[in-house]
Parts: C-alpha cells; structure tokens; sequence
C-alpha cells in the first residue's frame, strides 16, 4: 500500500486532509515500490483567489481556451503533434478559426471550470483529475506534455484579469496546476500499470 505524508501525518494514498494535496513527485519510487510524495499547499485565501478570478475568465471562457492552445503551440510545436485534429493545420489563423479546437479548448476549459468547482472537495477533486490522467493514457496523450498547459493557461489569462493579476493569483494557479499535472500523471500511470497486468 502506497502512504503519503501529510501534515506530519502517515495516511493512506487516498486521503486528503485540508488544504494539503499530497501528488505523485514524476516516476520515482522508494524502495519496496511504494510512491515518492511531495505535498502542495493551497490556502484557504488562494483558493478564494481561484474562484475570484474564474469568475472572470470564464466570461470569455471559449476565446481564453483557443489562447491557451494557440500560445501552446506556439511556443512548444511538438505538442501539436499529440492532437490528431490539429496535427497538420500549419497555419496559425486557420488553427485559431479550427471549429475541432475551438471543441477541444472548450472542453478543457469546462475540465479547469470543474476543478474551481471542487476546489474546496478534496477527495472529488482527486478522483476528477485522476480519471482525467486515465483518459490520458488511453489517448496516448503523453504526461511530458501536461506541464505546459498551466504555463499557457497563466499566460493567456493575465491580459483577461488586467490590473487584478497578482504575484499571490500567480502562485495560486501554478499551485492548482502542479497538482493537477501531478494527479493526472498518477492517473496516467495507474492505466498504464493495470494496462500492462493485462
């Protein structure tokens, strides 16, 4: 059975506790087999800086997602390569106007919309993320790729929030971010392991 820390405490891996998150540190194992945990830390105020601020993104909710990709493969075009709809849409305005990623952001945005949702259910929100990283898997969507995704979607949000864009909001959403990457990742290689005993 995998343990994790949390606030000092030994606990079983799926247990949360408060506003600490215990997630997955990449694929490294302790002896025995038993998972590596770091913990990330979501107080109470940044989580209500969360909820604030999607208030306002989700406004623009459909623009703010074709950003957040367009930005991504912009900046890392190997990504494109793991989207079959996009994959040879080389074009940057005709990528922007794709009615398929215009879907797929859109459906990633409705993913972080409910996140914010369960961001104070911790258990939900483990469970949410985890069955996402499984889906992953079976989309061959690789977890090299998820770090980026939090990196565009602050990039593409700080125009959005303007004046109210903060060092503290910043920190915030990175920290959602690693645990969402973090736990989808697990998820990836739960389907990955129960895939191979097959």
């Amino acid at each position: 059975m995998c343990l994790r820390t949390v606030l000092g405490c030994w606990l079983p891996a799926v247990a949360r506790c408060g506003s600490v998150w215990p997630v997955e540190d990449g694929e490294v194992e302790e002896e025995g087999g038993e998972d590596v945990a770091v913990q990330v830390s979501l107080s109470a105020e940044s989580r209500q800086v969360i909820r604030q601020s999607w208030r306002e993104i989700q406004e623009d909710i459909s623009r703010v997602g074709v950003i957040v990709f367009c930005r991504l493969f912009e900046t890392h075009p190997e990504y494109k390569d793991a989207f079959l709809v996009v994959r040879d849409i080389d074009d940057l305005e005709t990528l922007r106007n794709s009615r398929e990623l215009r879907a797929h952001s859109l459906s990633v945005m409705s993913f972080i919309e409910k996140t914010v949702a369960r961001i104070d259910q911790d258990e939900l929100l483990f469970e949410l993320i985890l069955d996402l990283g499984k889906k992953h898997y079976q989309y061959n969507a690789l977890p090299k790729y998820y770090q980026f995704m939090g990196e565009e979607f602050i990039q593409a949000v700080q125009p959005v929030l303007k004046e109210r864009w903060s060092s503290d909001l910043e920190e915030a959403w990175k920290t959602l971010f690693l645990y969402i990457t973090s736990t989808m990742k697990r998820g990836f290689q739960q389907a990955q392991r129960d895939q191979n005993h097959i």
